[in-house]
C-alpha cells in the first residue's frame, strides 16, 4: 500500500459516491487493498486530475475539500488504512472502507449487540432491559441500532445504568432517524459513541439498515437477539454475526416462534437464553474464553 494520506482519503470517498447506493461497499476496501492505493484505482476508472474538468473531477474534489472540513468537524473521520479505524471492524470480512464515530472510540471495547423488532411485544421489551442493564452491571458496552422497539429500549436501559452504549447507524452523522430519538442520539455521543459507515450526507433507506446489521455484529463481539419475526431483518445480523464467528445468543421465545432460528441454533457459536439473567451469564462465558485465548496467545508471543 502507499502511503495512506488525505489524496488516499479523497480518492476513496470520491469512488464511495461514485457507486450505487446499494453497493457493497465492502467490495471497493477489498479493490483499493488489491491495487495498493484508492488514487490508483481512481486513476484506473476515471483518468483526470484536481485541475480537470468534468461532473467525475468535482466529485474527487468535493471529497478533497470534505475531508479538511471533516478535521474540525463534531465527529471523526476513519478510512480503514487509519490506525485509529476500529480493530474489531478490521478483523472480519466485508470491512466498510471507512466509518464515521461522534463520541469515545475505545479499541478494546467490549460490546455486545441486543437487537430485535421494532413491534416488540410488552415481554421483549422486559427482556431488552433487563439484558442491557446486566451488561452494564458486568462492564459490558451495550451496542445497538437506535431503531423503535429494542434497539431504542436497550439504548435506555444502559443509559439508565450509567453504562455505555454504542449506536450504529443506518445512517450518515448529519441525519437522525427515527426523529423522535433525537435526543436519545445526542445524549449517546455525550455519554457513548455513535458509529456509521455511510457517509455524513446519507439518509436511511430500506437497504441501509440490513448493510448496517452488518458492521453491528463485526463491532460486537456477540449479539443477542431479543425478538424477531419470520422476516425480520434481525435474521441477516444473526446470520452475519455467524459468519463473521461472533456468538450469538437467541432468545429462547425467538427460537420457538420462527423457523429460521431454529436452523440457526444448531450453528456452532449460537446459544439459547431461558431468560435475561441466562444471557448475561452467557455473555460472562464468552468473555472469559476470549480472555483465556488472549492470555494463551500473548504467552506465546
Amino acid at each position: 500500500m502507499l502511503p495512506w494520506d488525505d489524496e488516499e482519503r479523497a480518492a476513496l470517498v470520491a469512488l464511495m459516491r461514485l457507486h450505487p447506493k446499494n453497493a457493497e461497499w465492502s467490495a471497493l476496501t477489498e479493490r483499493v487493498t488489491d491495487r495498493g492505493s484508492a488514487r490508483r484505482l481512481w486513476e484506473d476508472e476515471h483518468p483526470t486530475d484536481l485541475l480537470g474538468e468534468g461532473s467525475e473531477v468535482e466529485i474527487l474534489r468535493t471529497a478533497a475539500r470534505d475531508i479538511e472540513s471533516w478535521k474540525r468537524a463534531r465527529f471523526v473521520f476513519h478510512a480503514f488504512m487509519d490506525d485509529s479505524y476500529p480493530e474489531q471492524l478490521r478483523s472480519v470480512r466485508r470491512i466498510p472502507p471507512v466509518v464515521f464515530t461522534s463520541g469515545e472510540l475505545r479499541q478494546d471495547d467490549f460490546g455486545i449487540c441486543v437487537v430485535g423488532s421494532r413491534q416488540v411485544s410488552d415481554q421483549g421489551l422486559k427482556f431488552a432491559y433487563s439484558v442491557a442493564r446486566g451488561l452494564v452491571e458486568n462492564g459490558v458496552t451495550v451496542i445497538s441500532g437506535l431503531a423503535r422497539g429494542v434497539d431504542t429500549t436497550a439504548h435506555r436501559a444502559a443509559l439508565d445504568a450509567s453504562g455505555r452504549t454504542v449506536a450504529v447507524l443506518g445512517n450518515g452523522l448529519d441525519r437522525v432517524y427515527p426523529r423522535e430519538n433525537r435526543g436519545l442520539q445526542e445524549e449517546i455521543a455525550e455519554r457513548g459513541m455513535l458509529l456509521t459507515h455511510y457517509l455524513p450526507e446519507y439518509a436511511p433507506t430500506r437497504w441501509s439498515f440490513p448493510a448496517r446489521n452488518v458492521t453491528m455484529s463485526a463491532y460486537g463481539m456477540a449479539t443477542v437477539i431479543v425478538e424477531a419475526g419470520e422476516t425480520s431483518g434481525t435474521r441477516i445480523q444473526a446470520r452475519e454475526a455467524v459468519a463473521h464467528g461472533r456468538p450469538v445468543i437467541l432468545n429462547s421465545s425467538v427460537v420457538m416462534s420462527t423457523t429460521w432460528a431454529r436452523e440457526l441454533r444448531h450453528q456452532p457459536g449460537v446459544y439459547v437464553a431461558r431468560s435475561p439473567e441466562h444471557a448475561t451469564e452467557i455473555v460472562s462465558t464468552i468473555r472469559e474464553n476470549r480472555n483465556q485465548v488472549s492470555r494463551w496467545l500473548s504467552k506465546l508471543s
